[in-house]
């Protein structure tokens, strides 16, 4: 037992080691040093040829996220489906083909229940309406049907 922690602890010791000498003495050496006043626009972000222009820290629009949520979501879909099409024969053949249809049904419909909700609440239009509805002014909360002193003329 005391051999085989032994071999444990060594190979932990190698590991650390080999992580330590990798990333603080080997990768000093490979790393480039080009610093030279000639030459300042070496060290700036190189950004697909475009010159760097504002902040990094910009809000993209929930819209992405979404669309592509909704992407990853059918496209998990379809790489589970795809091995149980090549394997449903298989099943056929031992008497599962009913059950195993059935769960692929109930998964799809799970599915096809998400994208209608997400279809109905709007979050696949791309452009959404900027129409406001007029505001609904809500009765006085203050009892006595009092008009607020911010509202009045």
């Amino acid at each position: 037992m005391g051999y085989q922690l032994l071999n444990v602890l060594v190979f932990t010791g190698v590991g650390i080691g080999f992580v330590v000498f990798m990333v603080v003495v080997f990768c000093r050496l490979l790393r480039p040093r080009l610093r030279s006043p000639k030459e300042p626009f070496k060290e700036e972000t190189y950004e697909c040829g475009e010159p760097a222009m504002g902040s990094s820290w910009v809000r993209f629009d929930i819209r992405f996220y979404t669309v592509a949520l909704i992407f990853l979501v059918f496209d998990v879909e379809v790489a589970l489906l795809y091995p149980w099409a090549l394997v449903f024969k298989s099943f056929r053949e031992s008497q599962l083909g009913l059950f195993a249809l059935v769960e692929a049904a109930l998964f799809l419909v799970i599915l096809g229940i998400g994208f209608v909700y997400a279809w109905h609440k709007g979050d696949l239009d791309w452009v959404k309406s900027t129409a406001k509805r007029p505001a609904q002014r809500s009765p006085s909360t203050n009892g006595g049907g009092e008009v607020p002193r911010h509202e009045r003329n």
